[in-house]
């Protein structure tokens, strides 16, 4: 699981790889995604139990569900794929990246069934980016139009519930929110530093054999970035590390 090219087996059990685009795309469902706090209050609440870097592992993870949903579809995905390398990389030290700048002038139609979605996802990782790097407490609340959107996006839904179900209950347990809701309605623009959180990892999210700890997570972020060809990714600033 450390190698991103390795296709998560959840993501394959749950026919995503090839799968026709056959899924309903259209303003109403457009409108549901851009802006998805009305009628999602019990997902809001169970995103809001856990801590920043648990928010970042799990975009980095629901973007992974819609990279390889769109593998052979657009050369978009090249994009994407550098998108989720840097979010992992942010996570064992912010320094390591540059925001994930988000081009709202590129030629990309939210009405489009390849192109919308990933325009859409694009906009959300870049807002959890954003929040993260700036210590803003609310960023869990910008990861509801991600989840909604890869589920929709997925063939096989209940392979994704069960996925999605299982992980939010161990993050609740293992990485847990470190303020109160009453902390963020009195300190919303406050800074809150992330950077004592432990890290999380790839193989917490994709790979059911992984022990997790500490030393695990931080081991195979570590591993991740000696193997990443940071001279193509625009989006890390850290030279690659002797071998």
């Amino acid at each position: 699981m450390r190698n991103l090219q390795n296709t998560p087996p959840i993501i394959v059990q749950a026919k995503s790889i090839g799968h026709p685009i056959d899924f309903k795309w259209n303003k109403k469902k457009i409108d549901q995604f851009l802006d998805p706090l009305e009628g999602n209050d019990e997902l809001e609440h169970e995103l809001m139990q856990i801590n920043h870097k648990a928010s970042m592992g799990l975009t980095a993870a629901l973007l992974e569900w819609i990279y390889w949903r769109y593998t052979g579809y657009t050369k978009m995905n090249n994009d994407t794929h550098k998108r989720i390398e840097a979010l992992w990389c942010s996570i064992g030290n912010i320094e390591n990246t540059k925001p994930l700048v988000f081009d709202a002038d590129f030629d990309i139609s939210a009405s489009g069934y390849v192109n919308g979605p990933l325009w859409i996802a694009l906009m959300n990782v870049t807002m959890v980016d954003t929040m993260y790097r700036r210590g803003l407490h609310a960023i869990q609340s910008e990861l509801i139009g991600l989840v909604l959107l890869a589920r929709h996006i997925t063939p096989r839904k209940r392979v994704f519930d069960k996925w999605f179900n299982r992980t939010i209950a161990v993050l609740k347990r293992d990485y847990p929110c470190q303020y109160s809701n009453e902390d963020l309605d009195q300190n919303y623009e406050a800074f809150y530093d992330s950077s004592h959180e432990p890290v999380i990892c790839r193989d917490f999210f994709f790979n059911p054999e992984f022990e997790n700890s500490i030393e695990a997570s931080e081991n195979a972020i570590n591993e991740l970035i000696h193997n990443l060809d940071t001279k193509s990714n625009q989006f890390l600033c850290f030279p690659k590390r002797a071998s």
